[in-house]
C-alpha cells in the first residue's frame, strides 16, 4: 500500500466574470509515494504544487482523477487523524500565544490534558521557539509563525506530514532545523510530502522528487536516477597568482573568476587535467587552495526540465 497515491488527478478552475473559461491548474497527475520516504514536489510558482496539496487534503475538490492517502480516499475521516499539514501561509488566531494555540488544536484532536502538557513544550523546543512561545501571535515574525505552524502539524504525531513551502520565511538556522526535523520524521517511519522551490533544501532531504511545470508532471523518480552525478568539470582555487600566471592556464579553462587580490577560481572542463594547472601554479610560486569536482545539481536538472516543457508548449502553440 502506498502512503500517497494519485491517478490522473486534475483540477480546472473557471476564470472570468461574464464568459467563464476553464483554466487547468493540474493536469492528470499520477504519483505514488512510499511509506516512510521524504518526497519533494518541486516547481516554479504557478506550477500546481499548492493545488496538489489542497486536492490531497480535500481543501478543494478534483475535476477528475482520484487520490488516496494510506489506502483510503483523500478526505476520508478515518485518515484525517493520521495526517499533519502546514500550509504555505499559515494564519492563526493572533490573540493567542503559541502554547494556547497548540492547546486549542490539541483539544480539537482529542488529545488528553496530560498528553497536551507533555507534547506542547517538547514540540516548541523541537522547532526552536523559546520565550516567544508566551507572546501573542500578532507580535511574532513570519519565521516564528512558521515554527508554530510546524509544531501544530506534528501535534497529533502523524503518519503522513504535508508541508507546503516549509522553509518559507526562515533564516538559515531555521531552514537547517526544518531539514533535521524532516529527517527525524523519516527516521521514525513517517512519510513526508513537501513542496518547495528551494532546490538545495530538497536535495538535502529527499529520496525522490517530482517536478511540475504548467500543471503537468515533467519528471519524477529517485534523485540518483534523475541526476547525472558524473563529474562535468573541476574548480581549482589558486592563491598568490599574478596576471601572467593566470594567462598561462586561461587557454585550458572554461572560465576564470577573480575572487580577491591574486586569488582566482579556475573552472576546467571534464577533459582538462587539474594536475597540469597545479604544476603551472607551483612553477610560478602560487598555491592551490582547493580542487573541487563540478557535478550536476538538482537545480541544473530542474532548469533543464522546465525549459524543455516551455519549448514544447511553444511548439504546440
Amino acid at each position: 500500500m502506498h502512503a500517497i497515491d494519485t491517478e490522473d488527478l486534475t483540477k480546472d478552475y473557471a476564470l472570468g466574470f461574464w464568459r467563464k473559461r476553464p483554466y487547468r491548474a493540474l493536469d492528470r497527475l499520477t504519483l505514488a509515494v512510499e511509506p516512510g520516504e521524504v518526497f519533494g514536489l518541486l516547481g516554479p510558482n504557478g506550477s500546481g504544487k499548492t493545488t496538489t496539496l489542497k486536492l490531497l487534503l480535500q481543501l478543494v475538490f478534483p475535476t477528475g482523477g482520484r487520490a488516496e492517502i494510506l489506502g483510503r480516499p483523500a478526505g476520508d475521516v478515518s485518515v484525517r487523524r493520521r495526517i499533519g499539514y502546514l500550509p504555505e501561509n499559515p494564519y492563526f488566531y493572533d490573540h493567542l500565544t503559541a502554547v494556547e494555540l497548540l492547546d486549542y488544536f490539541g483539544r480539537l484532536l482529542g488529545i488528553g490534558a496530560a498528553d497536551r502538557a507533555a507534547r506542547i513544550p517538547r514540540l516548541l523546543d523541537q522547532v526552536g521557539l523559546g520565550a516567544e512561545r508566551r507572546l501573542a501571535l500578532r507580535r511574532c515574525s513570519k519565521g516564528m509563525l512558521q515554527r508554530v505552524g510546524l509544531a501544530q502539524a506534528l501535534l497529533n504525531e502523524p503518519e503522513v506530514v504535508f508541508l507546503d513551502e516549509p522553509m518559507s520565511g526562515l533564516d538559515p538556522i531555521g531552514r537547517r532545523m526544518v531539514r533535521e526535523l524532516i529527517l527525524g520524521l523519516r527516521d521514525r517511519g513517517a512519510t513526508v510530502f513537501f513542496s518547495s522551490h528551494i532546490l538545495s533544501d530538497a536535495e538535502a532531504v529527499c529520496s525522490r522528487v517530482a517536478i511540475l511545470a504548467g500543471g503537468r508532471l515533467v519528471a519524477s523518480g529517485l534523485l540518483t536516477d534523475l541526476l547525472a552525478f558524473g563529474i562535468k568539470g573541476w574548480e581549482v582555487v589558486v592563491e598568490g597568482a599574478d596576471t601572467a600566471a593566470i594567462e598561462r592556464v586561461r587557454a585550458m579553462a572554461a572560465r576564470v573568476t577573480p575572487i580577491a587580490e591574486r586569488r582566482y577560481a579556475v573552472e576546467l572542463p571534464s577533459t582538462a587535467r587539474p594536475d597540469v594547472v597545479m604544476a603551472e601554479m607551483t612553477a610560478v610560486g602560487a598555491s592551490v587552495v582547493s580542487i573541487n569536482p563540478l557535478r550536476d545539481t538538482l537545480e541544473d536538472y530542474f532548469m533543464r526540465q522546465v525549459a524543455e516543457h516551455v519549448r514544447e508548449r511553444q511548439v504546440r502553440a
